[in-house]
């Protein structure tokens, strides 16, 4: 009978990872860190999804590294393209979107039977991982017979514990015939399974109940010896090599005799963090197991580069952070709170990841954004959601129509509203959403796709007539009303809703101009325009009631705030002028890739490969600026389409335009031909002098290929300007020096501040050197090891760090615990000899004095270090700390 496994020692996640690395760096491997989770020119893939993906042109023998063994502990990820576990994250024990694959790689060095030697050995051996072999099974491709007899007769294991498996349903599709991708690199592969016992339900790989959970595959190796082409041909690799792969949660699931990876120290501590960050008590639930997993998905992206969007690597992320906020409140979270996990993850891993360490702040930022987005969005969604559960029940079908207009109204996608569905044991029409989704791709849609929108869902049949080019108000009657996105007679004080009117001064949101505000007043109510959108032919107004009641049928006076719509049409047309000067100085290659134009900032992105050089963007900035001081007209005409494509005319990004168009001239060049001429149905000032003034407040890559202008005109670029002299004559002042000589007095500061921080860091050696040597004079016998435990006076944590170095080789084989309190924190080390490190290890020393002072750290088994606040409780936990140590190293 199979009994529960439980592990001769137990490794938490970050050992396991660290003693995989070790043990290849023993067999002569390179540690190679982990690339990207955005591969680099690599158009086959959405997302890093395995080890060997940076390795992949090595493979093909198109690049030759230094080294012809490594090993890596690999980010990946999983929620996007072909390779999508999204659905499976928090209901299963092992799926996740984020995970770290290990894996050790041969570049036509050594093949199958030092790769299955090597696995075997790190799997089994007492100094490795000590999993009991009687618990392990393989699999070999069925015609791999070297394999095979590899397993059987070199390393030992009996033919029943051999599995060949074959190919279903075709020449080489099978479960032990491993490709990256439906191109590229692939071979026969062999791997290893993990017996959890019979008290779990399943069968061994190849049997009919191999879909249970009883047998576990922990490790697969991949004999990489072809290049599969588009045609599914096999060409041999100018070498054969080796790829394997394991996956750390996995592995350190069963190194702390958990049945799943969620029961592990790293999910358990996010879990609880969670819990803490909601105020709720951790149940463990799939929802906690989201998040969970979830956090880190979405910190590695976002570290990598990845921002939220509408389509592509953008929008997956979007996804996941709206899956994890629809859970939170599921929990009972209020707010936002996805954001605040993120330094519990950065606890946990940012040792192994300093780059989570080091863009903490952007990461967080991004997140808490996103949440403000969606929670504009959600309650609302869900509220719709839960109308349309009312009549049904479990087993009964949410129509294709109904999720496809929560996705394109609300920004629900579809597998969140399949997550909710699925709780309630209800299915969803997906062919039906399909439909929907295939002639919303026919539309020309305005808005983005997670944007609050109403078109799908509220149906005018009257058309509205904007007046606005011409004035900022109008006397118009109240044509339709709604709320919660049906039809109503009448709105009430504080209610929120959706306004329509015959005619209206209002822009509605289009060619990346924001949506106007202001208000409506009848005779019985005032409403509050916060945002302007369209609908088919109608123009709508979302807002609330500010002050009595409104109905359908009134006469109703509507007003666009002044400052707010001449402030968006200077930065309408100053984006205008900035396209036509980015094109003259940088290139016809230029192209618009997107816009937001508001009354507080101008946004513009567009193609360009390379990077602008400040030279570059200051010339851009001039010509805008003597444009605007030309003061020329901004001449506005309709014309033909056709005409207007032969007068010039530039198309907005994202427009859709129909026979006649609204064509907008400005700016004149030294020839008298017209500098700036774009078909544009927005708000623009009358004279380019209206803008007064523009200045470019930042400029970057947001994309391969795309980047972006920010920029401010009018009052708020005075101010900027304002601002920044004023910090400019106020170092002029402190330097006693003219403005044009702050800059190098800085810069001579800053050389000398460098200098002196060399030479701070060399007396701290030496005084670290100094204080080591009278520091051995403490040195105790604790059962014939030489253990040091001692507080130092006024040393920083680098400073105790370069103290512990020096104790630590002038103690051999010894255990070195050192303490320092300064600017009223703790810093903390440990040292141990490897030797003694089965026996005690730094990095529980650490955890367990931060427990104790409130603090927090961590480390390897040799070496860990920690930062804590409870300097009153310091001497008592040290004077402890001997007894303690006692009793493992006796």
């Amino acid at each position: 009978m199979t009994t529960p496994f439980t592990p001769t020692k137990t490794m938490q996640l970050n050992e396991v990872r660290q003693a995989f690395i070790d043990f290849f760096k023993s067999k002569n491997h390179t540690p190679v860190e982990s690339s990207s989770l955005v591969p680099h020119n690599d158009p086959t893939l959405l997302f890093t999804n395995a080890g060997m993906n940076q390795f992949k042109d090595t493979f093909l023998g198109l690049e030759k590294r230094d080294y012809v063994r490594a090993v890596s502990s690999q980010k990946c990820v999983r929620a996007g393209g072909k390779h999508n576990d999204l659905d499976n994250v928090g209901y299963t024990a092992r799926h996740h979107t984020f995970f770290e694959m290990l894996g050790n790689f041969s570049f036509g060095d050594y093949f199958k039977k030092d790769a299955l030697a090597f696995a075997w050995e790190f799997l089994t051996s007492p100094d490795w991982l000590g999993l009991p072999k009687d618990r392990l099974y393989v699999t070999v491709y069925h015609t791999d017979d070297e394999a095979f007899d590899i397993w059987h007769k070199d390393i030992g294991l009996s033919p029943e514990r051999i599995i060949r498996i074959g190919d279903k349903g075709g020449l080489y599709q099978s479960d032990n015939f491993w490709a990256m991708g439906d191109t590229g690199p692939c071979g026969p592969c062999s791997e290893i399974f993990y017996d959890y016992g019979e008290h779990i339900w399943g069968g061994l790989p190849g049997t009919p109940e191999e879909d249970g959970d009883r047998y576990v595959e922990i490790w697969n190796c991949v004999f990489m010896q072809f290049n599969r082409q588009k045609d599914g041909t096999l060409e041999p690799l100018p070498k054969p090599s080796v790829d394997t792969g394991m996956g750390l949660e996995r592995i350190s699931s069963v190194m702390q005799g958990k049945y799943g990876n969620y029961e592990t120290d790293l999910f358990v501590n996010l879990m609880n963090a969670t819990a803490t960050v909601i105020g709720v008590d951790c149940t463990y639930e799939p929802s906690f197991k989201v998040i969970a997993d979830h956090i880190r998905a979405v910190s590695f992206l976002i570290a990598d580069g990845v921002k939220p969007g509408n389509e592509g690597r953008g929008y997956v992320l979007r996804r996941i952070i709206r899956r994890a906020v629809r859970h939170g409140n599921k929990l009972g979270a209020e707010g936002t709170f996805f954001h605040k996990i993120v330094p519990a993850l950065v606890g946990q891993m940012g040792e192994a990841y300093p780059q989570l360490v080091a863009k903490q702040e952007e990461i967080e930022a991004v997140i808490l954004k996103e949440e403000e987005q969606f929670a504009k969005t959600l309650a609302q969604g869900l509220r719709l959601l839960s109308g349309e559960l009312d009549g049904l029940n479990a087993g009964d079908t949410l129509s294709g129509e109904t999720a496809f207009r929560l996705y394109d109204t609300y920004g629900f996608p579809y597998d969140l509203t399949a997550d909710i569905l699925r709780e309630k044991e209800i299915g969803i029409d997906e062919e039906g959403f399909n439909r929907e989704m295939e002639a919303q791709r026919t539309r020309a849609r305005e808005s983005g796709k997670f944007a609050l929108d109403y078109t799908s869902l509220i149906k005018v049949d009257t058309p509205s007539k904007f007046v606005g080019y011409e004035t900022l108000t109008a006397d118009s009657q109240l044509v339709a009303l709604y709320n919660d996105g049906k039809a109503v007679e009448s709105l009430a004080e504080g209610d929120e809703g959706v306004l329509v009117l015959d005619e209206t001064p209002f822009y509605a949101e289009s060619g990346g101009q924001v949506g106007e505000i202001g208000e409506i007043t009848t005779d019985t109510g005032v409403f509050v325009v916060e945002d302007t959108q369209k609908s088919g032919t109608a123009i709508i107004h979302y807002g609330k009631v500010r002050m009595g009641q409104i109905e359908v049928g009134q006469k109703g006076f509507a007003e666009v705030i002044a400052d707010v719509r001449w402030s968006s049409a200077k930065n309408h047309s100053a984006t205008h002028l900035l396209h036509a000067a980015l094109r003259e100085v940088l290139g016809d290659g230029v192209a618009q890739k997107g816009s937001l134009v508001s009354s507080q900032v101008l946004r513009f992105d567009f193609s360009y490969d390379n990077a602008i050089t400040t030279d570059e963007l200051e010339k851009v900035e001039q010509i805008v600026n003597d444009k605007i001081a030309q003061n020329d007209t901004v001449l506005i005409e309709y014309m033909n389409i056709n005409d207007a494509k032969a007068k010039g005319a530039m198309a907005l990004f994202g427009e859709k335009y129909g026979e006649v168009v609204r064509v907008i001239t400005m700016g004149e060049n030294a020839d008298k031909s017209k500098f700036s001429i774009e078909l544009c149905g927005g708000i623009h000032i009358r004279q380019t002098g209206d803008i007064g003034l523009f200045k470019i407040v930042s400029e970057g890559s947001i994309a391969s290929g795309i980047r972006r202008v920010e920029a401010l005109t009018g009052a708020a670029a005075l101010r900027y300007i304002q601002t920044g002299e004023r910090v400019l004559n106020t170092l002029a002042k402190e330097f006693k020096a003219k403005r044009e000589e702050v800059l190098q007095r800085v810069l001579i500061l800053t050389d000398k501040v460098k200098d002196s921080d060399k030479q701070i860091e060399k007396l701290t050696q030496k005084l670290a050197s100094f204080e080591a040597k009278a520091l051995m004079d403490k040195v105790a016998d604790v059962g014939g090891v030489p253990v040091l435990i001692a507080k130092v006076e006024g040393v920083d944590a680098k400073g105790l760090r370069s103290l512990a170095d020096d104790v630590k080789s002038k103690l051999h084989n010894g255990v070195a615990i050192l303490a320092s309190v300064s600017d009223g924190k703790i810093a903390l080390t440990a040292s141990v000899g490897k030797d003694l490190t089965a026996k005690v290890k730094a990095g529980d020393i650490i955890k367990s004095l931060c427990e104790s002072l409130d603090g927090k750290g961590g480390g390897k088994p040799d070496f860990a270090q920690g930062g804590a606040n409870d300097v009153a409780g310091l001497d008592k936990v040290l004077a402890n700390l001997k007894d303690e140590l006692s009793a493992k190293l006796v």
